[in-house]
Parts: C-alpha cells; structure tokens; sequence
C-alpha cells in the first residue's frame, strides 16, 4: 500500500507545528487531564453487546411507548449527565486550552494518522475474511444464510479492498449483500446495518477516487456512517427492553449492581450521546470514540469472539476517529461551535430519530406490531455454556449452510429448531420473515 503523509489523509496543507517545548509540556498536562475526564466518564457507562446477536427478539413486535421512556427518572440522569460532559468538553475546547489538547492528541496518534487509510482497508478486509471464515451469515451473526456463495462473494470484497481500481466493486459488493439480505429479513431490521455499509461502501469510493476534493471526506462518510448505526441501534434499548433481560440476568455483573431497568435506559443514553458525539466538534468526537472504544472492548470479554468479529468494523472506525487530525466542521458548523448547540443538538437528533423509529415501525408493522407464529425460539448463535439463555439455532454460527429448508432461506428450519426450555415471551421470541 501506498504510505500517505497527513497532507495527503486530509487533502489539505497541515499547519507546521509550533516548536515550543512550554506548549508542548501544557499540552501533555492538559491532555492527561482530559483523560482523566473521560476516565470518570467511562467508569458509568457500560459495555455495549448487539442484542440481537446473544438473545431471542421480534423485530415486528410492538415497541413500547416512548411515553415510558419520557417518564423514566434514569433516562433523563443520564442526558443531564452527558450534557455536563459535553458543555465542559466544548467549553475546553474553545478556551487556549483546547488547541493544546488537540494537539497532544495528534502528537500520540500521528503514526496511526500516517498510515490510516493503510489501517481501515486492513481492518475492513480482515473483516470480511472473518465472515468468510465463519460462514453462513450476510454480514453480521444475527442475518444468517444457507448460501455458501455468499460466503465467497465475501472473499472477493475482501480481495478487492487491496487496489484502488476494485474498491468501488468491493463497495458495490457490500451494498448488494445488504439487499440481498432482504430477501430473509425485513427492512426494519435491516436498517440496524444500513447506515454502517453505506459508510464504508462510501469510504471504499472515495478513497479510490482522484478528485482531491471527494477524498478528503472519506473519513467524515465513516464517521458519519458509525455515528447514524450507534443513535440507531440505541434505541432497542427504549422500545424493547425486555429483549435485554435475559442478558442481565445471564451476566448481572454488567449493571455494575444497578437495577435493570436503571442500567437499561441509562446504557441507551450513553450509546446514543456517544454515537451522537461523533459528528459534533473535533474534542468532543475524539473523546467519544475513546469512551466508545472502551466500551465495545469491555463487552469482548464477557460475549466472545463473535462480538469482536461483528464489532470490528466498527471499532476500527472508531480509533480511526480518535487519530483524525482534521479540524473542519462541514455540517451547522456556527450550532456546533455554540456552547447552546449542545442541548439543542442533542435534543434534535433525539426527535429525528425517535420518531423514524417508531413512526417506521408503525408503517411497516402497523399500530399493533406483528408478532408471527414462531414455532420456538431461535437464538442467533448455538446453545452453549456461554450463553446459557439460547436455545440451538440449527448449525449454529460457522457451521456448513442448511441445505435441507424447501423454502430456500433462514426462514425455514425443517424441524431443527430447538424448543425453548422457557416460556416465550412476545417480544422475546426469534422473529424471521414469514
């Protein structure tokens, strides 16, 4: 691969540094205690594991009213948490203070910002190689396929991630996975993904383009890709809180002893404000995608291999947000420099995207939901000690493609489904597309 310098990462000149031994000593002071900020804010927030991929749900299944969640005491502790830390985070950043931060942080990620176009193609072709390697799913653990071809479709986006001339191919290939999947799945489902593939199909297109001008926003596509999936997929936690129970009751130690339906809307808030600070301002993204980076760490241990496979993607784009250099602010660039834009900005992506998940879910289900007729509950990955609370889906993750279904999809499971030992719940019950 070719070895970029950081004028050619961002498509414009950097400022020289300033060699100034007293800026530098401030700035590494102020960056330690920045990090000792973000320390504290880490120590509430908890470790984040896709639901779907450990425990039973019904996407169609009615969500429960965001009246609940308005009137939840926790979830608005969390938000007057968050804001905190985010109004004293821009109010660093726009002091003398902020600049001398920044540029520590530039000073201990600047190998990384060398070579980091080098870093996210590496990261999304191993990516693909490990879905290869561990067959039977488009592109993430719960969206499982009896093809095998998909399999080797993977291998060839994987392979054409390594020249320029076949990353639009490679990025053709992602977005085709995607609405292949819609073919098993239902699109509400599928939107849990849209936002990501968008971004790194877009991040595969214009790093293989020769307009200076494109390419130089092929970091912000990814950014923005990661940060629409997190505000997204957050909102499980709001409308179907129940599908997190079996995974509180299997590990309580992730509550950190708090209740479950305290830890619950408070994990909700913190993705979403998370995922949320990741298009703000320079300082409040890279500490986000610190904070970030951390969480999904910590859920490695406690979910396996199969959370680290089906989060790399995303955690690759997160360091690569926490080694971006740039400075620019494309979007509402005057709202997000205002220490008022804080507030104001959160409380509108939270309406936006509140009302297109409930409101899309009554258009595509309808007020009352559809609960189908599952004939058992259905985990995404094979009964085991590690997770005790799922009953075997038929092969299990990484096991050769069922080629025995009449109906030619993961919908039908010919009689290999195993009962659940437990009685189903509605909205806890596996759900696949009639």
């Amino acid at each position: 691969m070719k070895r970029h310098t950081a004028s050619h990462i961002h498509g414009t000149k950097r400022e020289p540094v300033r060699p100034l031994n007293r800026r530098r000593a401030r700035g590494t002071e102020l960056l330690g205690a920045g990090a000792g900020v973000v320390a504290l804010a880490l120590s509430s927030l908890p470790a984040q594991a896709h639901v779907k991929w450990f425990a039973p749900y019904i996407v169609g299944a009615p969500p429960a009213p965001i009246s609940l969640t308005l009137a939840d005491p926790w979830f608005w502790t969390g938000i007057a948490f968050v804001l905190v830390f985010f109004v004293a985070t821009r109010a660093v950043e726009r002091s003398s203070h902020g600049e001398a931060i920044l540029a520590g942080l530039d000073r201990i990620t600047n190998p990384l910002w060398q070579r980091l176009d080098d870093f996210v193609r590496v990261v999304i072709g191993a990516f693909f190689v490990a879905i290869f390697a561990v067959g039977g799913v488009y592109l993430t653990p719960d969206l499982k396929t009896p093809a095998e071809w998909v399999s080797w479709a993977q291998l060839l986006i994987a392979a054409g991630i390594f020249s320029r001339r076949t990353m639009p191919l490679s990025a053709a290939g992602i977005i085709g996975l995607w609405l292949l999947a819609l073919r098993d799945y239902d699109l509400f489902h599928l939107l849990d993904y849209l936002a990501l593939g968008i971004g790194v199909a877009g991040y595969l297109v214009l790093e293989a383009s020769s307009n200076p001008e494109w390419r130089k926003h092929r970091f912000e596509v990814l950014r923005w890709g990661v940060a629409i999936a997190l505000m997204w997929s957050s909102l499980e936690k709001f409308a179907y809180p129940d599908w997190f129970y079996p995974l509180v009751e299997e590990k309580p130690f992730l509550t950190f002893d708090m209740p479950r339906d305290v830890f619950i809307p408070m994990a909700g808030v913190a993705e979403f404000t998370m995922g949320f600070g990741l298009i703000w301002t320079p300082l409040v993204r890279r500490l986000s995608a610190i904070a970030l980076f951390v969480i999904f760490n910590a859920a490695v241990y406690p979910f396996g291999r199969i959370d680290m496979i089906g989060h790399a993607l995303i955690m690759a784009i997160i360091v690569a947000i926490a080694a971006d250099h740039t400075r620019e602010i494309h979007f509402l660039p005057a709202v997000k420099r205002s220490l008022a834009g804080v507030p104001v900005g959160l409380a509108s992506a939270l309406v936006v995207f509140v009302t297109g998940y409930w409101g899309f879910h009554i258009a595509v289900y309808g007020p009352e939901g559809r609960i189908g007729q599952p004939t058992g509950e259905i985990a995404t990955h094979s009964h085991s000690p590690e997770h005790p609370h799922g009953p075997q889906a038929p092969g299990g993750i990484g096991a050769p493609p069922d080629r025995s279904s009449s109906m030619g999809g993961p919908a039908a499971q010919s009689g290999q489904d195993a009962t659940a030992t437990e009685p189903t719940a509605p909205a806890t019950a596996a759900f696949r597309r009639p």
